[in-house]
């Protein structure tokens, strides 16, 4: 069994809350975990930690303003942009001093930052797994589009009449919504408790996630809305496992570019998930995520 130590990391004026499962300094590669949203928080992720029992040190954050990490609620929306979250994840590698030693794997939103912490090629970055995530919010939103013309018309009807009366805080938006996160971010019914409490507390405190993204992860009005890494995606030097679900949000086109434009990527799709294939198939997906570093590793 590994040893669990929490704590924060002062960053600016804020405190930024982690998690170490197992040893830091035993010799292997640790790996850092980057949650999604923007604006969730590391409990639906919280399975990476199986990671920790081949003996691989596993670090979960919350990133600002999300989970046990500073709040910001009264922030003006242009405060949170990638720049802040790519200086705190820096943050985080020097307060734990593993800077100069890491692999990093990035969900959904995390996948994104990733990508971007990648591109600027630091020299302690090893490995990177980019996990559900796109590649330009122009492509996943038109994924988004093609999939939410796959639901029941009566669905359709119902989330497009409410975006346009400005109404997406009402009861019968959230269940139409509801009907496309069941098919395309976790298929489990019903969800495990990590996921359900992740939601929970976006619910409670959307600052982030409306501010970057919008109200729903299919009608995207937020500062991304125009993010894509593409061109920068040939500047990634570490071997990349890229993971989708079959399912997925990130549907096969969204994750594309970084097959393409990656030197060193490999790519598993995992058949019986949507956007956690994590949770969806947790066993199979840690043994892919274990196969990769302990391959790609040196120690």
């Amino acid at each position: 069994m590994y040893s669990v130590t929490e704590g924060f990391a002062p960053f600016r004026q804020y405190q930024t809350w982690y998690r170490i499962c197992g040893d830091l300094h035993n010799g292997q590669t640790p790996l850092v975990v980057a949650h999604g949203g923007p604006g969730c928080t590391h409990d639906y992720v919280d399975a990476f930690r199986d990671i920790a029992g081949s003996g691989r040190a596993v670090i979960h954050y919350d990133q600002l303003g999300n989970g046990r990490s500073t709040h910001l609620p009264g922030a003006d929306p242009a405060f949170w942009q990638v720049a802040l979250f790519l200086d705190e994840l820096d943050n985080l590698l020097d307060h734990l001093a593993i800077r100069d030693d890491y692999a990093l794997l990035g969900q959904s939103w995390g996948g994104m930052l990733t990508a971007e912490h990648a591109v600027r090629r630091p020299a302690g970055l090893k490995a990177a797994i980019i996990a559900n995530s796109p590649a330009s919010m122009e492509l996943w939103l038109q994924a988004a589009a093609r999939l939410r013309a796959g639901l029941p018309g009566e669905v359709q009807a119902c989330l497009s009449a409410h975006e346009a009366a400005g109404t997406l805080d009402s009861e019968e938006y959230r269940q139409a919504t509801q009907v496309f996160y069941q098919r395309h971010v976790c298929r489990l019914t019903p969800w495990p408790e990590e996921v359900k409490r992740t939601f929970t507390a976006m619910d409670e405190d959307p600052t982030v996630y409306h501010a970057m993204n919008g109200p729903t992860e299919f009608h995207v009005i937020g500062t991304m809305k125009s993010w894509s890494i593409i061109p920068r995606l040939n500047r990634i030097q570490v071997p990349t496992l890229l993971i989708s679900g079959r399912y997925d949000e990130a549907a096969p086109e969204v994750v594309q570019p970084f097959m393409d434009h990656i030197a060193d990527a490999e790519w598993v799709i995992f058949e019986h998930s949507s956007h956690m294939p994590h949770v969806e198939e947790r066993a199979a997906c840690m043994a892919a995520i274990n196969g990769f570093l302990s391959r790609r590793l040196a120690s």
